[in-house]
């Protein structure tokens, strides 16, 4: 049955719980690559776990799947405890990033091979699969082999493979990593589709950050093998709770200790981001008594299309800002004659959030191009 978002947000919202992760380790010899993760994925929501390669997130992917076994702490399923269980045994499926599709057999065959497996019957099976096909928009392709089939194609079999057999909890490894980027954009918004339609709790495995925003309704950001932040993509972007996810999820500006005291009155590291500050060049604009302002040489502009990104060098500090303003009226011309100039930047107080000390966006540079 059809579900709306409403739906399965208000499914997510009564606590029930899909998977849950208790005190998780996993070690490889010397290498700690989980270290004491706690997570719980509700019912019904899409999860993600975002994170740069290296992070953590795939292998407890991986552990919920059952391919691999906490060294210490426990995976549940539904409250049950699954942690020594064959991955046969577990309600889950997994959507990986190389499709793992059969070659020699058509759309249709790969779809409902795991149900031939489980001795469906053949008129059956073939219900399942059309409705399966038809749920990720490939009906009239059942025939065809994967061969015959674009990229965005062969992922959306995998899906429908995965999805014909409705598991509790589907299990997503980076599974748009191998698109061009339009496609990979379009795959993300049907994703979210296809998940609200079927109601399956879904988790969901990536280095990139638009993706987890844009999809999820919670995601985990992880960093060495930890967690640093659980929450609602507006809440992980807004108000970051460490300077890693403020670097890593988005742009942001992180100011250190001796800026913020100067600047904010506050003591510890804070962080803008460049989409909050205001540059005025005739410094005219009138002020509101909430508003931090600061003056500053622009020392790089990177004109991209409908924004450009200017780099500002803080008078008196030690500090840069990143300022990412929209080409309402401004020309690239007109972007790249500003290098060079002095320039006021203000933001309102409340757009600055605190955030612990520790790695800032420096650390999350390159995360577009990373694995899993």
């Amino acid at each position: 049955m059809t579900q709306t978002a409403t739906d399965i947000a208000a499914r997510a919202s009564r606590g029930s719980v899909a998977v849950s992760l208790e005190g998780v380790v996993k070690r490889f010899g010397d290498v700690v690559a989980v270290d004491g993760v706690d997570l719980e994925v509700r019912e019904g929501e899409f999860f993600s776990m975002l994170g740069p390669s290296g992070s953590g997130k795939t292998t407890c992917l991986r552990m919920i799947a059952g391919f691999e076994q906490p060294t210490e702490g426990r995976i549940l399923l539904g409250g049950e405890d699954v942690s020594r269980m064959p991955p046969y045994a577990r309600d889950v499926n997994t959507v990986f990033q190389d499709y793992a599709l059969f070659p020699h057999m058509t759309v249709a065959e790969n779809v409902g091979y795991g149900l031939m497996v489980k001795k469906i019957g053949k008129e059956e099976r073939r219900n399942l699969v059309a409705e399966a096909l038809e749920m990720v928009r490939l009906s009239g392709l059942g025939n065809r082999k994967p061969g015959q089939l674009s990229g965005g194609q062969r992922q959306r079999v995998a899906l429908a493979r995965a999805l014909v057999n409705r598991p509790s909890v589907l299990l997503l490894d980076e599974p748009l990593g191998a698109l061009d980027l339009k496609l990979r954009q379009a795959m993300q918004v049907e994703l979210k589709d296809i998940q609200q339609q079927v109601g399956l709790t879904f988790v969901y495995v990536t280095h990139d950050q638009e993706e987890a925003l844009t999809m999820s309704n919670r995601l985990a950001v992880f960093s060495h093998g930890r967690i640093e932040q659980v929450g609602t993509p507006a809440e992980v972007y807004e108000s970051p709770a460490t300077g890693f996810v403020a670097g890593f999820v988005g742009v942001s500006n992180v100011l250190g200790e001796d800026a913020s005291r100067t600047l904010m009155g506050h003591v510890g590291a804070m962080t803008i981001r460049p989409e909050k500050i205001r540059m005025d060049l005739d410094r005219s604009e009138p002020l509101d008594p909430d508003d931090v302002q600061i003056s500053g040489t622009v020392t790089n502009v990177v004109y991209l299309g409908a924004v450009t990104r200017y780099q500002v060098a803080l008078r008196g500090m030690d500090d840069s800002l990143v300022v990412i303003q929209q080409n309402l009226h401004t020309s690239s011309m007109e972007a790249l004659d500003v290098q060079g100039e002095e320039v006021r930047l203000v933001w309102a107080r409340r757009h600055a959030r605190p955030v612990e000390a520790g790695a800032g966006a420096s650390e999350a540079e390159g995360r577009s191009g990373e694995g899993s």
